[in-house]
């Protein structure tokens, strides 16, 4: 690391070998480099070396008798080699040659140098590769041979080098600044200073806002008497120094502070610690975890900089192969990644290569196998929490194929989530090829090309939760779309089929528009997305389109509007945001994290279905208040299971174990609620009603009816009013936070986005799904959703696809406008596929409005 040259580890074999491969009757001194660059006279080493029997000393580049060496200066450093040997090379001197290395080696601590007594003559071109050169002033040339991983010159040294060395994982190889995260965490100005645009008097500094001691208001009035500002300046007007000293603190610059709490007043004058220097010293001393968590919120996570985000400790990159440490090798994609390692054999030599070929062989075997699945954009070194379900599966799967194994059942669940058409139809290969190797491959799937390869297809139905269970057609594909009972099939056969519009809205003039994306893979992006209408994000996996919307212009808006803490993707800025007030991401992850939370308390029903029961002749001559009707509360629930209506029993090395609860059995309320009837039904029996059943039940109380309405509108009328919400899949949740926003008055200035909404969806409900997002459209909302799914980008007002490969190859906007200008762009991979769709549909067209353009080449 000091130094950039080789340091390399080898036998006295082969430092005889590298000798005598030189020309016959080349005249070499063999040295021993004693010292290296340290100051001392060094007389007691000089007389000892005599005394060993040397005869010969080069003392700072000039060859002296030992006997007679000058005496040195202890003020300057100083180089000191001994000489163990001069010989002349030829086939003989093989033996004499690895005594006298052994001997330099033995003296200077597993170093030799090899220098020529005259000019060197031309010297193989392998031998120039290999050997580690240094030039001195004077010109000789040197050859170094270590039997360390030592540099003779700045005298850093590593152990054998093994394979936990490149681990982040092991503390062996691990960065020791990071432990090897790659990041370290630090006070981020931007989550102290959310907006630059505010005013100090109006909360501009975020950890100081919610205060409403007037302490902070007395500290920046003192900081602005010494630095000459107010209070209604906004931040970005204030001059570098000043915002340095009131992020940073005042170095040694005392300023008089005046307190008053309406109790007592004082001064003081002092340095000013600063906000930033104030957190990080309280996060660090902090016994409190409450305000630890608190503090959190100001930090960021930012390359480490001892390792550059690499992970690793410097001697790990400092090994190289070719000219590339293991660290980059991470930071390429898995096709960047493939071209390289079949480069490799070009820079290494026939040794080299005869012990690399069979690692090369493999990881480029890993490597093609990962490109078959689809991955061929993922960084090596991307962090797996960072994966989607997908694509985490297709990784697994790729790990399968490279086991080679027979007769194995394979299940898997959905690997086309998340995939562009293109790459599916790999997948689809990968697939094939698995059951060709003698396996027995069984997939749950929606998608359409996949069910059509199938050999074998089960049909399971004919609806959802209690509305299934049965196997509606099995055989064929062309056997299912001959079954009259397969709603599949129906789907298969275009008999049903979700409906292209017959025209599509204008694209209005009102954007939201981002400035100049740059993050991960976006090549500086500007896109617009029109306000009021359906907008599909579409491109191959990998083209940019998370980072876009979700990573960029999501997290740029809502730490706008919602004070959100996570910063946004490097971009310039967003304009447009005076059209809108809210912006919600409604994704997959679960509506609650406990068992307590269900549809009906995320929805909002439970609340008048409390005050329903609350409201009945029985409860009121009791005097029961809604909140009796509350698991969560004491009062009406079972005490026993504290409203859980399950006991947790710990199995300390095993995962817990739920059983039923003996007092309650499972209804969550003690016996005296369970006794306040409606229509013969007590709350628990509500809860344990499907959403049809208590749309039905609650006909006459609009409040209950028009949630679970809304419920079954989006396809889940099956799922229970009190189903806990750790059991509802991705899909489920979503639609649930779908049917809250339904719910809500229209303000028709919500900007909606959805990622992948279609995951887990049969052609039926997307059918419906869609229907619900044109209706959030129809009320004014503006809905964009990142889709691979041909049927909802088909339906679509507008498209943006980026492209147009995955990875670094990706990162641009190659097309925009209506679906039906999409497939006329030759660069639209998306377009190719889309070209089919719209033609099979076959709808009535009328004239687009909106002027679709295609990127430019």
């Amino acid at each position: 690391p000091a130094t950039g040259l080789p340091i390399e580890s080898q036998t006295v074999s082969q430092m005889v070998d590298r000798v005598l491969d030189l020309p016959e009757g080349t005249r070499l001194y063999l040295l021993a480099p004693v010292v290296r660059g340290r100051k001392g006279e060094y007389r007691k080493e000089l007389a000892e070396y005599l005394r060993k029997g040397f005869q010969r000393v080069k003392l700072d580049g000039a060859f002296y008798e030992l006997a007679e060496a000058p005496n040195l200066d202890k003020k300057f450093p100083h180089d000191i080699d001994v000489v163990v040997d001069r010989l002349v090379v030829r086939p003989d001197i093989g033996q004499r040659l690895a005594e006298s290395f052994e001997t330099a080696l033995k003296l200077a601590e597993g170093l030799a140098v090899i220098e020529y007594a005259d000019a060197p003559a031309a010297a193989p071109a392998e031998e120039k590769k290999k050997t580690a050169k240094i030039h001195d002033r004077s010109g000789p040339e040197r050859i170094l041979f270590s039997e360390k991983f030592a540099c003779p010159v700045s005298g850093f040294t590593i152990p054998e080098i093994e394979p936990r060395l490149f681990s982040f994982n092991n503390p062996y190889g691990a960065c020791p600044a990071c432990g090897g995260l790659g990041v370290e965490q630090h006070v981020d100005e931007d989550l102290v200073i959310p907006d630059k645009e505010m005013t100090l008097r109006k909360g501009a500094i975020a950890p100081w806002a919610k205060s409403s001691s007037p302490y902070y208001t007395q500290t920046l009035t003192a900081l602005g008497k010494f630095y000459k500002f107010t209070l209604d300046t906004k931040w970005k007007d204030l001059p570098k120094k000043t915002r340095d000293a009131i992020l940073h603190g005042s170095g040694d610059d005392e300023i008089k502070f005046s307190y008053e709490d309406g109790v007592r007043s004082y001064d003081t004058r002092k340095p000013f610690e600063g906000v930033i220097t104030n957190i990080e010293r309280r996060y660090r001393e902090t016994e409190s975890e409450w305000a630890r968590e608190e503090l959190a919120k100001y930090f960021s996570d930012v390359p480490c900089a001892g390792c550059n985000g690499h992970r690793l400790k410097p001697e790990a990159l400092c090994v190289k192969v070719g000219d590339k440490h293991i660290g980059e090798i991470s930071e390429l994609s898995v096709k960047r990644a493939g071209e390289w390692f079949e480069s490799v054999p070009e820079v290494l030599n026939a040794q080299q290569n005869e012990i690399a070929s069979r690692v090369l062989k493999e990881i480029r075997e890993r490597l093609t196998f990962l490109i078959d699945v689809g991955l061929n954009y993922l960084t090596l070194s991307r962090s797996s929490g960072t994966l989607s379900g997908g694509e985490s599966q297709r990784i697994r799967l790729a790990s399968q194929i490279g086991s080679g194994l027979t007769g194995v059942l394979y299940v898997l669940d959905e690997p086309s989530i998340g995939l562009h058409q293109r790459d599916n139809a790999r997948l689809l290969e990968t697939l094939k090829r698995l059951r060709d190797l003698g396996n027995t491959v069984i997939v749950v799937e929606h998608d359409e090309d996949a069910i059509r390869l199938a050999d074998y297809v089960l049909d399971i139905g004919p609806g959802a939760g209690m509305h299934g269970g049965h196997i509606v057609a099995q055989g064929t594909p062309a056997e299912i779309m001959r079954n009259p009972n397969s709603l599949t099939g129906k789907y298969l056969t275009g008999e049903l089929s979700v409906e292209v519009p017959e025209r599509r809205p204008p694209n209005h003039r009102r954007t939201i528009k981002v400035v100049n994306a740059r993050g991960n893979n976006l090549k500086n992006v500007s896109a617009e997305i029109p306000l009021g209408l359906f907008t599909c994000v579409t491109g191959v996996s990998g083209g940019g389109k998370s980072t876009l919307l979700i990573d960029t212009l999501y997290r740029a808006i809502a730490r706008k509007l919602n004070g959100a803490s996570e910063g946004a993707a490097p971009h310039d800025r967003i304009e447009g945001l005076e059209h809108i007030d809210k912006i919600i991401d409604i994704d997959q992850s679960p509506i609650g994290r406990t068992p307590r939370s269900n549809p009906a308390t995320y929805t909002g029903a439970f609340t008048p279905i409390r005050e329903w029961f609350a409201g009945l002749p029985e409860a009121k001559a009791r005097g029961y208040e809604p909140g009796r009707f509350s698991f969560n509360v004491k009062g009406g629930r079972c005490e026993a299971c504290q409203g859980d209506g399950v006991i947790k029993i710990e199995m300390h090395f095993l995962p817990d174990v739920y059983v039923t609860c003996d007092v309650c059995k499972g209804k969550r309320y003690n016996r005296e609620t369970l006794e306040v009837l409606f229509k013969g039904k007590s709350i628990a029996d509500v809860l344990d009603m499907t959403v049809e059943e208590a749309a039905e039940f609650f006909k006459a109380v609009p409040r209950v009816r028009d949630t679970f309405e809304t419920l079954r509108r989006v396809g889940l009328d099956y799922i229970h009013v009190g189903q806990q919400a750790t059991t509802l899949s991705g899909g489920e949740a979503q639609r649930v936070k779908l049917a809250k926003e339904l719910s809500k008055r229209a303000t028709g200035r919500t900007l909606y986005i959805l990622d992948e909404p279609t995951t887990g969806l049969h052609f039926h409900d997307v059918k419906k799904l869609l229907e619900v997002l044109h209706e959030l459209v129809a009320q004014g909302n503006t809905v964009v959703v990142i889709e691979h799914n041909l049927e909802v980008i088909k339906t679509a007002d507008w498209v943006i696809d980026l492209g147009p490969e995955g990875g670094d190859g990706g990162g641009e906007i190659v097309a925009w406008g209506p679906p039906e200008d999409i497939v006329k762009s030759p660069r639209s991979y998306t377009g190719k596929f889309l070209e089919p769709v719209l033609k099979k549909a076959n709808a009535p067209r009328k004239k687009t409005s909106g002027g679709a353009s295609e990127a430019a080449e």
